[in-house]
């Protein structure tokens, strides 16, 4: 059943969506979306015209944001530049409101690497893991810090300088706690959203961006929870835990950063969590235990009391006896008692499997630190977002455009994207979801006002420069590797081509329809880890983790280039159909670029030749470059010269003979 006061929202909804004047239905988001995406002419009438689009509704813009943190900013950069009608409704007084609040001990783990020995800006985005992109150079958090891991508060002045700054029109105090949608058969997607706020004030859309994060803290369903604290209540006085037994349920981030706050001053520290600890620098993955909080880890090898063991926190009874906290774990098979079976011993300590058990003695303090989940309360049953399953279970469900796999036209951006690229890629933090944000504003610039991607078109004759130059200053797909990638689409017999940037590779088979473009060849590049280096469990500091022979390049394991070429744009059905690990389908010609100590891939024989080669056979031409006396010899010995000296010594025409050469040859019978 509804809510009462949705049902009443969908009912004035409904009344003013019947009597919509005329106006708008004659404004370009009239048009289908598929006339948007073949190019046809847009009309440049906006939405809303004269105000009468407003009637009915408190507020209506053509776009809401709903979250002015990190990502909901960044959106705000990309509608304001492009001059788009849009609002970013935040619930805090100020942008970045959940990182007044955390992380809880006040410490990021997004490096700010100040110095890189570089001036490229590109470049050094490749290693600030906190600002947004912006042209604004005094906007990079470099500017606010010199810590290499800052204290979260300067993220706040820093979030609060980004929206001031670039003027970005955000409604504060706004707190969204209702999104529906009513059918408006000239819009779009066929539907408007509808949203309301605390005040029961009413916002209207047609193209919805869901910026909240992941930040409800995520609660166990076990039994005795009340005897524990959440990691979004702790106490942060170390007072609080001198001398005290503590157990920490979790084993992530924020469970081990409580951790190494409070470990200098408690008996012990136990941690449980269902699954066994996953080291970032082991998996490449950044959301695994990063080294700055795995303090807990030396005590528990070095025999220092502390403990991490595995156990399913959902199969745990917590007994309160006289203050002391008990654990009654139960096996996967077993179900924990509750009700009356579980309140008629909570007096009294739990029996002990063994008398070994590891967790026989009692506790002082029991912390929840088990991360955060998506916020799908303020969706009713217009709107209800299917959710992910199993390990993806915190985030929405989501198509490869960002959009919801269920309701057309809501759109989501930052860390709750991440299920597109959840253990694989880092969508779900500052230095990836800035790109992946971008990305977005893209696709949504093609679908909604014909706008194709960005590129520039060159002579082939550039193409090698061209890519090693994005090969080695490229942030975007080095940050999002494996997810974001250069598009290279080869025009006119391949004379030319048209280069995008940091285009979501998994659309690639959609090109044409989500982007605007279209040609006769393709080629991919993307940067990628080896397959099967990485993972808990791997060793990756064997002796043999790296290769530095061309000829190998293919077993490279760190971080290189990949280059994908193809005759034709592969299929969905190929992209289904790829083989394991790949994030493309089998091209025509596949190419590994050897991995590089100092991820600089500017070697002429061990990197830049064996791209070029790989170039010359995916486009069947000579790419090398010619001294003028070079082409000059060519063009008097063969009836055809490379590229280079067609274009550039020869000017696109024949060799220009002057008066004696023409005599000489009319004498010799060469020409009539």
């Amino acid at each position: 059943m509804a809510h009462p006061q949705h049902a009443k929202l969908l009912a004035i909804a409904l009344l003013v969506v019947a009597a919509l004047p005329p106006c708008l239905q004659q404004s370009f988001h009239d048009i289908p979306l598929v006339s948007v995406q073949s190019g046809e002419d847009i009309p440049a009438e906006p939405l809303g015209k004269e105000g009468s689009a407003k009637q009915g509704f408190d507020v209506y813009h053509d776009y809401l944001v709903i979250g002015a943190g990190l990502v909901g900013a960044a959106d705000g950069v990309y509608l304001e530049r492009a001059g788009r009608d849009y609002l970013i409704l935040e619930r805090g007084m100020g942008a970045g409101t959940f990182y007044t609040q955390y992380p809880r001990h006040r410490k990021l783990i997004s490096i700010n690497k100040r110095n890189t020995g570089k001036t490229n800006k590109e470049f050094n985005m490749r290693h600030d893991w906190n600002s947004l992109l912006s042209d604004d150079d005094s906007l990079q958090l470099r500017h606010y810090s010199k810590e290499f891991f800052p204290p979260a508060d300067i993220l706040v002045q820093y979030l609060h300088d980004y929206a001031t700054k670039l003027k970005l029109k955000v409604q504060y105090n706004t707190n969204v706690q209702g999104v529906s949608r009513v059918a408006n058969h000239s819009a779009i997607a066929k539907h408007l959203f509808i949203l309301r706020d605390q005040a029961n004030r009413t916002y209207a859309c047609q193209t919805l961006i869901v910026a909240t994060g992941v930040w409800v803290p995520n609660v166990p369903k076990m039994q005795g929870l009340e005897h524990t604290v959440g990691y979004e209540d702790m106490s942060l006085d170390p007072e609080d835990y001198e001398g005290k037994t503590v157990l920490i349920l979790g084993r992530g981030n924020s469970a081990f950063e409580t951790a190494d706050h409070i470990m200098h001053a408690t008996n012990l520290i136990h941690m449980f969590a269902r699954s066994r600890v996953r080291l970032s620098w082991a998996t490449h993955y950044v959301g695994d235990l990063r080294a700055i909080n795995n303090g807990l880890l030396d005590t528990y090898q070095l025999k220092s009391l502390d403990a991490v063991l595995e156990a399913n926190v959902e199969k745990m009874r917590v007994v309160n006896v006289d203050g002391k906290l008990y654990l009654d774990v139960y096996d996967e098979d077993e179900d924990v008692p509750d009700g009356e079976d579980a309140e008629s011993d909570s007096n009294i300590p739990p029996k002990i499997p063994t008398d070994n058990f590891a967790a026989r003695e009692p506790y002082d303090i029991i912390i929840r630190a088990l991360g955060f989940k998506f916020d799908d309360s303020i969706f009713d049953e217009t709107t209800a977002v299917e959710m992910g399953r199993n390990r993806k279970k915190k985030y929405p469900t989501i198509k490869h455009n960002y959009e919801s796999s269920n309701v057309p036209g809501m759109f989501f951006a930052g860390t709750c994207t991440h299920s597109l690229d959840f253990r694989k890629s880092a969508g779900g933090f500052i230095h990836g979801f800035r790109y992946t944000a971008r990305a977005m504003f893209h696709l949504l610039e093609w679908r909604n006002h014909g706008v194709p991607w960005p590129s520039v078109s060159l002579p082939t004759t550039q193409l090698l420069s061209t890519i090693v130059k994005r090969l080695n200053e490229g942030s975007g797909f080095y940050q999002m590797f494996s997810v974001l990638g250069d598009v290279i689409i080869l025009k006119n017999g391949g004379t030319s081509f048209v280069y995008l940037e940091e285009f979501p590779i998994r659309l690639l088979p959609a090109l044409p329809k989500v982007a605007g473009h279209d040609g006769e060849q393709f080629i991919v590049v993307a940067l990628e880890y080896g397959k099967n280096f990485s993972g808990p469990g791997k060793d990756i500091f064997r002796p043999d983790r790296a290769t530095g022979d061309p000829s190998d390049a293919h077993n490279s394991n760190f971080l290189h280039p990949v280059f994908y070429h193809y005759d034709k744009l592969p299929t969905e059905s190929d992209m289904l159909a790829r083989p394991e690990k790949w994030i493309l389908p089998r091209p025509t010609h596949l190419h590994h670029t050897v991995e590089d100590f100092l991820t600089s891939f500017t070697a002429p024989k061990s990197h830049i030749l064996p791209i070029r080669r790989f170039l010359e056979t995916s486009l069947d031409t000579d790419l090398r470059n010619f001294f003028a006396e070079s082409c000059f010899k060519m063009a008097l010995k063969h009836r055809s010269v490379p590229r280079e000296c067609q274009e550039h010594y020869m000017q696109g025409q024949g060799l220009i003979p002057t008066v004696p050469i023409l005599t000489h040859a009319v004498k010799s019978g060469l020409v009539m």
